[in-house]
């Protein structure tokens, strides 16, 4: 299934990262993610680099990804905690891929920055309150979004962009 674009169709992707998500706890989801990037990196080996096809992005790229998502959540979450409905700024994915992270980026470097980051967020959630997750932020481009959704939201996008990485990596393969 493809994924339904964050900038043209972004109530589709909010809804899409949910579905990937389900039933399962987010924090849960999210607390395993480390170790799978560190797993979908050591199986990448010499490929962690190659791009499978023009446009897309290499398993590092995938990597980077989910690194930058961790950091522009990171103060989203708490901008929603510690202020009445702030603004919650898009970005754009490609671009930050493409000017953060250059091809000899060390991906132990980005999972460095990774798991204390994603520590911190899913610690600041296990001790938030009902009332905390419902607090809302406005996001410029889904609109109203509570700290509920944005975590059940980026727990969705881990699967989503580790699926994106393993099948990168098959691509990669098929074609050497």
């Amino acid at each position: 299934m493809t994924s339904p674009d964050p900038i043209n169709d972004p109530l589709a992707y909010q809804q899409h990262l949910l579905a990937i998500l389900g039933p399962d706890d987010p924090a849960t989801v999210q607390e395993a993610t480390a170790v799978s990037l560190a797993e979908v990196a050591a199986t990448a080996g010499p490929q962690l680099r190659t791009i499978p096809q023009p446009g897309e992005w290499s398993v590092l790229g995938c990597i980077a990804h989910v690194v930058d998502a961790e950091v522009a959540m990171s103060g989203r979450y708490r901008w929603v905690l510690a202020h009445d409905r702030p603004p919650l700024v898009g970005y754009d994915q490609d671009r930050w891929v493409e000017r953060l992270h250059p091809p000899e980026e060390n991906v132990s470097d980005l999972l460095a920055l990774f798991e204390p980051l994603r520590t911190a967020n899913v610690a600041l959630w296990r001790r938030s309150s009902q009332e905390d997750r419902a607090r809302v932020g406005l996001h410029n481009e889904r609109g109203p979004e509570s700290y509920d959704l944005c975590f059940r939201m980026i727990a969705g996008h881990d699967r989503l962009h580790l699926e994106q990485a393993a099948r990168t990596l098959d691509q990669v393969r098929e074609r050497t």
